[in-house]
């Protein structure tokens, strides 16, 4: 690999999932720095390229390194599940999403991710409105219960956000130090993961809509395939925490299963042919005690591949 801010995760098992991919279109939903679009690209020089996403920073990067495959490939800002229905290109032949953070966004004090920001931000897309701010400082106690609970899946969801009502209530919360300290004070520290981590994931997943998302693209692949646009398609997931791995779970389960009669029923009416394709493998793909050596913030990384019918 080139140098890059961020080191493309399960890199050779994405790889591996496109190997039977068809000459047509390949989508990386989430482009970011472009480190699996670039090994796309090099790879299988049949496909031609359209990268997506709404970091301004991260789509200046991409466009320089994939300078060289610029015949073969288009990129567009925006979110991917406005971008994707929008698409002409056709066909549709393989898609990419991977739901993690850059490192990049997380390194760069003044995109406001970090424990030790001097600013609290947290948006993907620097143009966007809502940021962590408005979310920590403006938000009432129950919902910040909600996203601490639901999105950050914080223990001690209810005392978190009343430290922070009540920190707020002094005087404004700036940064994500600011941030980070009101958390520590109630959260011991245990372990290796930081005390304010799951709790800055909810905020960053509220701001980000990033569940909402995840959603809507698994809508989209839905009712394209349903008006045959992806057939034979091969789509690979990269989530990072549970909440994301049981949407894109739960959907590749319904789109795979055949019968859609009541479980109730003594025998299947339906015709027991509904599957939408294949799962390819029953288990999701993690990263191999090497790749974790390399780099630690794959930990969490799952993938998951499902494959369209042919059409």
């Amino acid at each position: 690999m080139k140098n890059t801010p961020h080191i493309p995760v399960l890199l050779n098992e994405v790889l591996d999932g496109f190997s039977n991919i068809k000459e047509g279109y390949f989508v990386d939903c989430t482009l970011g720095y472009a480190g699996h679009s670039e090994a796309m690209l090099e790879r299988y020089s049949h496909i031609k390229h359209i990268g997506i996403d709404r970091d301004d920073e991260a789509l200046a990067f991409s466009k320089a390194r994939l300078e060289p495959f610029k015949e073969r490939s288009t990129l567009y800002k925006g979110t991917f599940a406005k971008t994707l229905p929008s698409l002409k290109e056709f066909p549709i032949t393989g898609l990419l999403a991977d739901f993690g953070v850059s490192s990049l966004q997380l390194d760069k004090m003044e995109r406001g991710f970090s424990f030790e920001s001097e600013t609290l931000d947290m948006r993907m897309d620097s143009t966007a409105n809502l940021s962590a701010y408005e979310v920590v400082n403006e938000y009432p106690q129950d919902k910040l219960e909600y996203i601490l609970n639901h999105y950050g899946e914080v223990r001690n969801y209810k005392k978190v956000a009343s430290a922070i009502v009540q920190a707020r209530a002094k005087e404004p919360i700036k940064s994500g130090k600011e941030l980070s300290d009101v958390i520590c004070s109630i959260t011991p520290r245990g372990g290796k993961i930081h005390p304010a981590t799951l709790a800055f994931q909810g905020i960053r997943i509220e701001v980000n809509n990033e569940l909402g998302e995840i959603e809507a693209l698994l809508d989209v692949l839905e009712e394209k395939f349903k008006e045959g646009e992806l057939s034979g398609a091969i789509i690979s997931l990269i989530t990072f925490h549970s909440l994301e791995d049981r949407l894109v779970k739960s959907r590749f389960k319904k789109w795979a299963t055949k019968c859609i009669c009541d479980p109730q029923a003594m025998r299947c009416s339906c015709g027991n042919s509904h599957e939408l394709g294949k799962i390819l493998r029953r288990k999701p793909i993690v990263a191999t005690k090497e790749e974790l050596k390399a780099n630690a913030r794959s930990r969490s990384a799952k993938l998951r591949t499902f494959i369209f019918k042919e059409k």
